[in-house]
């Protein structure tokens, strides 16, 4: 393949056309990509304006989980995820808990970070010196900035100069604390710190020849340890009576705490439960058109605050009572970004009762605690492929390409046994078989 210029100015017929000069794309894929683009032009613009060099659109299921009581109020979750277990189990989660109190949570903070990076080789003293008395004058380089965004009740929370580290000699950070209200707020964060940049630049050189300045960069922090909630259920432990086959109540309380403490202490394990947690929250976030990436990568630096990778739910078990509780950082947003432009984000919105980003907080935390829920449900008593395989044989049965009749046989067979893709594929070798010989 040869190195290719002004790709980006290429309409997507010629980018599409090089690729199949290139021996890239058969004239089946390309009738793929076809047909996955969206029907109503207008629409498709917008999707294809979502990204760079767009050709296609690439699909993943919504899906609904019901039953989701939260904080009194009765919602239904939209879930963007291509593993049908996930959403059955965050309903399933979902349903137990709505009889028994449902989910509660609340929010701890609000506040989101974005830091000024700079080299100073003066005393640190003088520079916080300096910046604290030219403090209003950066606050007012800002302010026609801020206008929009402080009449829907956000702004600058504080402002101050950090060291960033022993290990990192003379470099400083503008560490400034934001309030963006039901915005994520990344751009208009970006922006004001660019613009205190500028000014503290400006500052610096007025003061004289006291130590060489340097602003090495401005952005946002996707590490949001004050933008945080705190989701729980609770109940009395004889709930979980007949919860799972030849477990008793107290047993099973007794092993799910365990299995959680086994998280806390095993980073292996941490790693594993956290990402079920963040397979109900990432769908939730996903389809109301947020950052799960931003998300995903603050949970985990969350879960490592303490020096050790750990897991970011919680037990609480005494003689008769339990609690479960997750607690974790999140910046989302329910007005602007891809929330206000993605047809099917809006809709999300909508079908969760259009919800500040505070309650989507809330929604979402529920979400995550949900599915670990159902998780350690399932791996403390029958396993998780049990469950998890049987959802995923109508996947299987796609791939290997069995028939509409097979695939009842094939539902039918496994209605009481393990699905495994092996299983499976042996299955229908046997039943082709002896069709053959019938």
């Amino acid at each position: 393949m040869q190195l290719v210029r002004g790709f980006s100015k290429l309409s997507r017929e010629e980018k599409l056309a090089w690729l199949s000069s290139e021996g890239r794309l058969s004239e089946s894929t390309l009738k793929v990509l076809e047909d996955h683009l969206h029907r109503d032009g207008d629409t498709q613009q917008i999707y294809g304006e979502l990204s760079e060099n767009t050709v296609s659109n690439f699909y993943l299921p919504l899906g609904l989980a019901p039953n989701f009581l939260i904080n009194g109020k009765m919602r239904v979750l939209p879930m963007v995820i291509e593993e049908s277990s996930v959403v059955a189990a965050a309903s399933s989660a979902a349903k137990f808990w709505a009889g028994h109190g449902g989910f509660h949570a609340r929010i701890k903070g609000n506040s989101k970070v974005g830091q000024v990076h700079l080299t100073w080789s003066g005393e640190p003293g003088e520079l916080h010196r300096i910046v604290e008395a030219h403090r209003q004058d950066l606050l007012l380089s800002v302010e026609p900035f801020m206008r929009r965004m402080e009449q829907r009740g956000g702004g600058i929370q504080s402002m101050e100069i950090r060291e960033s580290g022993t290990d990192l000699p003379g470099h400083f950070n503008l560490f400034v604390r934001f309030n963006t209200a039901d915005a994520m707020g990344a751009n208009f964060i970006n922006t004001i710190l660019e613009k205190l940049a500028s000014r503290l630049t400006r500052v610096m050189e007025d003061h004289g020849k006291i130590g060489s300045f340097e602003v090495l960069m401005s952005i946002l922090s996707n590490y949001t340890p004050e933008s945080l909630v705190h989701c729980y259920v609770e109940s009395g432990v004889n709930v979980f009576e007949a919860m799972v086959p030849g477990l008793s109540a107290r047993q099973f309380a007794g092993k799910f705490s365990r299995a959680v403490d086994t998280a806390i202490h095993d980073p292996y394990r941490a790693v594993t439960h956290n990402k079920g947690i963040f397979n109900g929250m990432d769908a939730v976030i996903m389809a109301t058109g947020n950052d799960f990436r931003a998300v995903e990568a603050c949970g985990h630096a969350y879960a490592s605050r303490k020096g050790s990778y750990q897991s970011l739910s919680r037990v609480e078990l005494s003689e008769g009572s339990f609690r479960f509780t997750l607690e974790v950082p999140l910046a989302v947003g329910t007005v602007g970004g891809l929330t206000g432009i993605h047809p099917v984000a809006a809709a999300a919105l909508e079908i969760l009762g259009n919800p500040s980003s505070e309650e989507l907080m809330e929604v979402i935390a529920a979400a995550g605690l949900a599915n670990n829920f159902s998780a350690l449900r399932s791996l403390i008593g029958p396993g998780i492929q049990q469950g998890h395989m049987r959802l995923h044989l109508d996947n299987i049965l796609r791939q290997l390409g069995a028939s509409p009749k097979e695939s009842e046989a094939a539902k039918q067979y496994f209605e009481d046994r393990t699905v495994s893709h092996t299983a499976v594929a042996i299955f229908l070798d046997d039943l082709r078989n002896k069709n053959k010989q019938v």
